[in-house]
């Protein structure tokens, strides 16, 4: 009997894995064939160099799995996108995204109950994490500390990947113009209801990130979904020109009373430091904003599907109770009315 009478689609992010990639989906479909009444597998394949798409195209045969939906990607994205894409091809009544790599699919009945409760969104994070050089630690921790002055969340504990999302969620995400970038944040501060949990799992890999990748994908996401830098740089702007102003009163008010000024290289070269590096500093933010624009104009499309195939047994399909239309001309050997589509 399964435990929640529910359509779930999962939604897994792979590279390169292709060694795990057959365990993980048979370790997969076992967890969800017992825990739900239908459900589909969705698989990116984020432009694997290895055999990955080749290993799937075999899961999905005749004699693989069923309920596995796969997209090939021509190029690799950040995961974020990659997850976006499973996430706007999945058909159930709730999406899970997860790490194969990273997150427990036995944690997942948990959340599956706070959203039968009536949570829209459910959160899960690993407190085992992989092992990160320090430099991307102390990265990753001023990202967190900024995003949350700015947005009032800290993303890696308030919105982690391992997530359940309802239909109307993913729909809300849908309507934003830029669905793939928005997707990490939107559902922790759509409004939803939504809970939040904390498991502990060893990860099966150790997974190395790239320090500069993670940068520039920080800056993205930051640039993209708040304007509080933007109000930063208003107000830097106004605070270096009410500093101007002051100063400007200063030296006149200096000039009047002193008779003995001496000249004024020592201020000067003061104002005009102070001066640069507030312009330098509202520069970077803006160039920042500039350079966001200038990708979403000219880099096109965010990602494009190579190959998409589906599992050769689909049980959903299988479930449903309809009569094949008899070839034009033919006589049924017998008319059973209540035989019809229902």
């Amino acid at each position: 009997m399964s435990a929640f009478p529910l359509f779930l689609s999962v939604v897994c992010v792979l590279r390169n894995q292709c060694d795990h990639i057959e365990p993980f989906l048979k370790n997969t479909a076992r967890h969800l064939s017992e825990l739900v009444s239908d459900y589909e597998i969705v698989i990116i394949d984020n432009a694997s160099s290895d055999d990955s798409v080749a290993a799937l195209k075999r899961l999905t045969g005749s004699d693989g799995l069923a309920n596995l939906q796969v997209f090939a990607l021509t190029k690799e994205v950040d995961p974020d996108t990659a997850s976006w894409v499973g996430l706007e091809n999945a058909l159930g009544d709730f999406v899970a995204v997860l790490d194969p790599m990273s997150d427990d699919i036995a944690f997942l009945p948990e959340m599956l109950d706070k959203a039968m409760l009536g949570a829209d969104v459910v959160f899960a994070r690993n407190a085992e994490k992989p092992a990160q050089s320090a430099p991307y630690r102390i990265a990753f921790g001023a990202f967190n500390w900024l995003y949350r002055i700015f947005t009032g969340i800290h993303l890696s504990k308030d919105a982690p990947q391992y997530r359940v999302l309802s239909r109307r969620v993913v729909n809300f995400i849908l309507q934003h113009p830029q669905p793939s970038v928005t997707y990490r944040h939107l559902p922790a501060t759509g409004g939803f209801a939504r809970v939040n949990m904390e498991y502990r799992a060893q990860p099966l890999v150790a997974n190395q990130k790239k320090l500069m990748e993670s940068i520039d994908r920080g800056m993205r996401l930051l640039v993209s979904t708040t304007r509080a830098p933007m109000r930063l740089v208003t107000s830097l702007s106004l605070f270096g020109a009410v500093a101007n102003l002051v100063y400007s009163v200063y030296v006149v008010a200096v000039g009047l009373i002193k008779t003995d000024v001496a000249p004024g290289w020592v201020s000067l070269s003061l104002q005009q430091s102070g001066m640069f590096f507030l312009i330098s500093l509202v520069l970077l933010v803006l160039g920042e904003y500039v350079l966001h624009m200038a990708t979403l104009s000219n880099e096109g499309p965010l990602y494009h599907v190579g190959q998409e195939f589906n599992s050769a047994r689909i049980t959903r399909k299988e479930k449903l109770n309809i009569e094949e239309a008899a070839p034009s001309g033919s006589i049924p050997p017998t008319a059973k009315p209540e035989h019809a589509a229902r």
